[in-house]
């Protein structure tokens, strides 16, 4: 249930949906730009126009904010890839578009890969419940015939993700092999068309002359 919006003593409208929807949005900003370590909640207060004493009626603490950020921007990442197709060539440039999309969610994970080190994760629970979920989805396209049988699903899940995510996690590396950025229009087209070509390695074999399943 919404809560309504409530007038402070200057007679101005708080409402307070989108006061912490604009402090999550702030607080996005803040720890992709510097890590959950060196983000500091002055500093998202000002990026929302509020002040922290709001943040913390709304998060507690620093830590609460980046878990709430967290299970937000995984939420809305669940419901993105729950639509996307199951055929592979169509998938893999599905996904790199999605990465493409939200830049700040994988610098994100960026620095929470140089800070944790491979440790437990916050949110870890509600994430593996998310990827348990994924691995599913997988194995009924593996049930159905869309993807090989011959690999473990977690590898391929690791594979579509490391694929999709790398030149955006990665684009000074991206830049010096192919002398383009992932923000190059040209950049994007060609590498959407090398997805389409290499997800047939992730398609199961077939007896010459059979039809695909997702084909007439």
């Amino acid at each position: 249930m919404r809560r309504s919006s409530k007038k402070t003593a200057a007679g101005s409208v708080r409402n307070p949906d989108r006061t912490r929807s604009r402090i999550l949005a702030a607080a996005v900003a803040e720890f992709a730009a510097k890590g959950q370590a060196g983000a500091r909640v002055d500093a998202i207060a000002r990026r929302a126009g509020t002040n922290k004493r709001m943040l913390y009626h709304y998060f507690a603490d620093k830590e609460g904010l980046y878990r709430a950020v967290l299970r937000e921007k995984i939420t809305e990442r669940r419901v993105q890839f729950e639509d996307a197709p199951g055929e592979p060539s169509e998938n893999l440039p599905f996904r790199f578009d999605l990465m493409c999309s939200d830049q700040e969610w994988i610098r994100l994970l960026g620095w929470e890969a140089l800070e944790n080190q491979g440790g437990q994760v916050q949110e870890e629970s509600f994430r593996r419940q998310g990827l348990a979920r994924a691995l599913e989805r997988l194995r009924g396209h593996q049930v159905a015939g869309r993807l090989t049988t011959e690999h473990d699903r977690r590898h391929l899940l690791l594979a579509k993700i490391a694929l999709t995510m790398f030149p955006v996690a990665f684009p000074n590396l991206t830049r010096l092999v192919t002398g383009r950025t992932v923000r190059d229009p040209k950049f994007r087209r060609a590498y959407r068309s090398f997805l389409k070509k290499f997800a047939t390695s992730f398609r199961p074999a077939r007896p010459s002359g059979q039809p695909h399943p997702d084909r007439p």
